[in-house]
């Protein structure tokens, strides 16, 4: 415990702040791959700037229960921006680098990614996280554990400053409806000081895995800047692989994403495409212009993958074509729905029932404004990272927490990124801030 000692001192001082800047980030959730095969393959093992996160605990600390991870950073990853992954962490949380308070983190049950390259340094680090009592308990009462072991899913990664920093993909029907569209944005990134030229390329296939369409664009960007690549492509013979059709069928098209530099691709990034979008009509959620008949049932992920996609398949095949989880779940479970053709309307992690009747200000958590900032975080933590799953098809701002400002602004905000999937809050009794 002597060795940590400094630290300790650091992250209890951080612990008296009421607020803090956090590099917390809000995109898709993704980790690159070195080869096209281990990519498609989905194997980690081989990614020569990845590894698993598995904290261990070193006791009590006056703040909470201290865990830790030594590890060490090579120089070759000073051209790099690195990731840290957190899952499953159980509690609200400090996080620190050798000593630094990186973040605050209330949410516990959303994955949370953070850019902490400003907190390493060359050689051994420490990677460490106080689990103490929340701030705000109020809004995530009566929400369940996940099944999962403490930081199960947990890792760091780094991406060249250079990089894909993020990407939106959907395949859609054209306006005649006889064929599909291929649309995707990719928000590509500068991190160095000076001007770079990055090439984006991609390639996506069918769902029997022919080659539809690829191409390699070049983009110029300035030092420490970003701008977005627009790509579209027309899939002919989409119609006989609708994503969610009547049967709940699945055809998913496999689309990868790589980065060129100097002729060589030195970046991956695999995710699969459905046919289809929903919207609203009407009140009702429509795919393809016919409403869907949803038979939900409210289900978090299992203990495991293997669990997880035994269960859905068994509630798929009794009726059910709806899930609703409690608060967003690992990256894996919409990849099972995604292949499942089981819908998915997600949930964020916000369930605070304490005075829901209360319209006062600040007489429920809902009508605080002091909170909402953290309503608007919980928000965007559950939207980007599953906004591309084919699963997903709509939004929940959370569960039993009355109505007032911050559900107000909420759905205003989650309404100003998401286009067409309705945005749906059981709570509003009745106003304007739910599309059903």
């Amino acid at each position: 415990m002597k060795r940590y000692a400094i630290l300790i001192l650091a992250l209890c001082s951080a612990w008296s702040a009421s607020t803090a800047q956090t590099p917390q980030m809000r995109r898709s959730e993704f980790v690159t791959f070195d080869t096209r095969r281990d990519a498609l393959a989905g194997d980690r093992s081989k990614t020569q700037r990845y590894f698993a996160v598995e904290p261990a605990s070193e006791g009590s600390v006056e703040a909470g229960e201290l865990y830790a991870q030594s590890f060490d950073i090579p120089a070759s990853w000073n051209d790099y921006n690195t990731y840290l992954h957190l899952e499953n962490v159980g509690s609200a949380y400090t996080l620190a680098i050798n000593g630094r308070t990186v973040a605050e983190v209330e949410d516990d049950r959303t994955p949370a990614d953070f850019l902490i390259s400003p907190w390493l340094q060359q050689g051994s680090n420490t990677l460490s996280v106080i689990l103490r009592p929340s701030r705000h308990p109020e809004l995530q009462e009566g929400i369940p554990m996940p099944q999962r072991p403490r930081f199960d899913g947990s890792y760091v990664f780094a991406q060249r400053k250079l990089h894909v920093y993020d990407f939106k993909a959907a395949i859609v029907p054209d306006s005649t409806e006889k064929y599909g569209i291929f649309r995707m944005d990719v928000i590509a990134a500068n991190d160095f000081n000076y001007d770079e030229t990055i090439a984006i390329g991609y390639d996506i296939y069918s769902p029997e895995g022919k080659l539809i369409d690829y191409g390699v664009r070049e983009m110029t960007l300035a030092g420490r800047s970003r701008d977005t690549l627009h790509v579209k492509a027309d899939i002919y013979g989409a119609y006989t692989h609708k994503w969610g059709g009547n049967r709940g069928e699945a055809p998913l098209y496999p689309v990868m994403l790589y980065v060129k530099r100097n002729g060589m691709i030195y970046e991956y990034i695999p995710f699969k495409a459905g046919f289809g979008v929903s919207e609203l009509e009407n009140g009702r959620i429509v795919r393809f212009g016919k409403p869907i008949d949803i038979v939900r049932q409210r289900y978090n992920a299992a203990a495991d993958r293997t669990t997880t996609a035994r269960e859905i398949a068994a509630m798929k095949k009794q009726g059910v074509n709806t899930l609703i989880p409690d608060f967003p779940q690992p990256e894996w479970f919409y990849d099972e729905c995604d292949r499942a053709g089981i819908y998915v309307i997600d949930r964020a992690n916000i369930n605070a029932p304490h005075n829901a009747g209360d319209r006062s200000v600040g007489g429920t958590p809902s009508n605080d404004p002091a909170l909402l900032d953290e309503y608007i975080g919980r928000i965007d933590a559950m939207y980007f990272r599953v906004n591309n799953h084919p699963c997903v098809i709509g939004f929940m701002l959370g569960g039993e927490s009355g109505n007032g400002y911050n559900m107000y602004k909420a759905y205003e905000h989650l309404k100003s990124l998401e286009e067409r999937r309705p945005v749906i809050y059981e709570n509003s009794f009745g106003e304007w801030n739910s599309d059903m």
